[in-house]
């Protein structure tokens, strides 16, 4: 089986976000992941608009920001909140990526996160994502607001402190594991399947008469 490949989604333009801190940690629970950071700060485009896009197309920016969930197993956005709502820097990169596929999340397993400062944790804007989840692609294995980030962080270890958020963290990344390895199990036949095939294979092309035969064994490793 292929390692596992989490990507990490930052929805703010600041590049010392404390919800890409939170990605960050929650990706690194998944033992030998190989976790991608993928930051909208890089990804800064034109105000969307219909006469822009008619202007420039589909910018390569977006091509990117699609591709690259395209290529991950799973993916953890932790949402940062603005006036109760999204980052304007990750709608505007969003909607220039539905208008490439409304199913942004291209139906990847996913934890939704977010956090603040405050006592709420973002828990607005999480509520926000999680409504619209299913509509744009994503299955939701599980969701967590951590309120007072700075209270429950602890810098030094880059890791949440030992208590029930924490806990509930370390849940919710087991569980997208497990169906990270699911997906993966499913999709990918065993050896025996696969000689199984073969041999069928070969009957029917040798009751056809056929003495050299060429045939394509099927990839245990097929695309996400």
């Amino acid at each position: 089986m292929n390692n596992i490949k989490i990507l990490v989604l930052g929805t703010s333009s600041n590049r010392q976000s404390i919800n890409l801190d939170l990605a960050r940690y929650a990706a690194s629970l998944v033992e030998g992941a190989d976790v991608e950071v993928l930051s909208v700060a890089d990804y800064e485009l034109p105000l969307f608009s219909d006469t822009r896009e008619e202007e420039l197309g589909t910018p390569w920016l977006a091509q990117q920001f699609m591709a690259r969930i395209a290529a991950a197993d799973a993916i953890v956005p932790s949402f940062a909140e603005y006036n109760g709502s999204y980052t304007a820097s990750f709608k505007n990169i969003f909607d220039w990526a539905s208008r490439i596929d409304q199913k942004v999340f291209q139906g990847k397993p996913a934890v939704f996160l977010s956090t603040s400062p405050g006592a709420r944790g973002a828990k607005s804007v999480l509520e926000q994502a999680l409504e619209s989840a299913g509509y744009f692609g994503a299955e939701v294995i599980a969701s967590l607001s951590v309120p007072s980030f700075r209270q429950n962080y602890d810098e030094k270890s880059e890791s949440l402190k030992k208590g029930p958020l924490q806990a509930s963290l370390v849940s919710a990344m087991e569980a997208l594991r497990e169906e990270i390895i699911r997906r993966k199990t499913r999709r990918a036949p065993n050896e025996e399947e696969v000689a199984a095939e073969e041999g069928t294979d070969a009957e029917a092309a040798g009751s056809l008469g056929i003495h050299t035969l060429q045939y394509k064994r099927r990839s245990c490793e097929q695309a996400v």
